[in-house]
């Protein structure tokens, strides 16, 4: 009788512990962060005005855009330091996918890939009309890329793991996919006539144009509808995925992107603004 009162007492207290422990990682995320005192954010600094370089400035202070400017706000609602790490676009998705930074804020848009992969957070919006997804051409020969069979053949460039990625080779299936790194290198890729066209958001390709004139959009354009850009967190990470879509909505509730946005917009515009291409 002792012996099964001794295993009841024993199961009991080994329940007890498990769920303990099942409460304390329910919150561990959030509570890592602030007990390291730091978020950590991957970026990829080469989308203009989400993120990019002010050559003005040094360190983590050189870093700015849009995302960069949620990012800091994310860190202050959690009452820690901000440390932003720039990579390339798809090595920010391999490094949340591998838990090795707590998010990542760079531009992203919701796909069934990445629902599948991350924790995606509710959408934050820019409170921009230029929220399309578009296709730049070399602006003399423009006019020829007004349907989708003009691109049949073609070499058209996008970045690995993106949105564009999954556009182009879904509505453009005829055109010969050329994957890129960064939108930089892409630029240079059109340009020197390695590509015919290259895939980009519609805001993005603005500020491309405005830097390379002899560049243009296509008439032709991808057929999306735009709910937003998304923080990709790591799988599982419930509990921070809750404490960032609070932030979020606090956010919005504030009216603050319409101001992070006109800012990023100015200094984009400025000589200092860099889109950095990071290997």
């Amino acid at each position: 009788m002792k012996t099964m009162k001794n295993v009841i007492c024993l199961a009991l207290t080994v329940l007890m512990l498990a769920s303990c422990s099942l409460a304390a990682f329910a919150d561990n995320e959030v509570d890592a962060i602030k007990k390291a005192g730091v978020l950590t954010v991957a970026l990829s600094p080469d989308f203009s005005p989400m993120e990019f370089v002010d050559s003005s400035k040094s360190g983590q202070d050189a870093y700015v855009g849009f995302d960069v400017t949620l990012a800091k706000y994310l860190a202050e609602y959690f009452g820690v330091e901000l440390q932003i790490q720039a990579m390339s676009f798809d090595a920010c998705q391999t490094a949340v996918a591998m838990n090795a930074v707590d998010m990542s804020i760079s531009g992203y848009s919701a796909t069934p890939t990445r629902a599948e992969n991350f924790e995606l957070s509710d959408p934050y919006f820019t409170e921009d009309e230029t929220t399309g997804q578009v296709l730049l051409v070399k602006a003399d020969v423009a006019d020829q890329f007004a349907s989708p069979e003009a691109f049949s053949g073609l070499d058209v460039g996008a970045q690995n793991a993106s949105l564009q990625m999954d556009l182009l080779t879904s509505q453009l299936p005829d055109a010969k996919p050329y994957p890129i790194g960064e939108l930089g290198v892409g630029v240079m890729e059109l340009q020197s006539g390695n590509i015919s066209a290259l895939c980009a958001a519609e805001a993005n390709a603005l500020q491309i144009i405005a830097n390379n004139p002899d560049l243009a959009i296509a008439p032709w354009q991808f057929e999306f509808q735009d709910e937003g850009n998304v923080i990709l967190i790591h799988k599982g990470s419930t509990a921070l995925l809750e404490a960032v879509n609070e932030a979020l909505a606090n956010a919005y509730e504030n009216k603050l992107y319409s101001g992070w946005y006109a800012e990023a917009l100015e200094i984009a515009a400025s000589e200092n603004a860099i889109e950095q291409t990071i290997e």
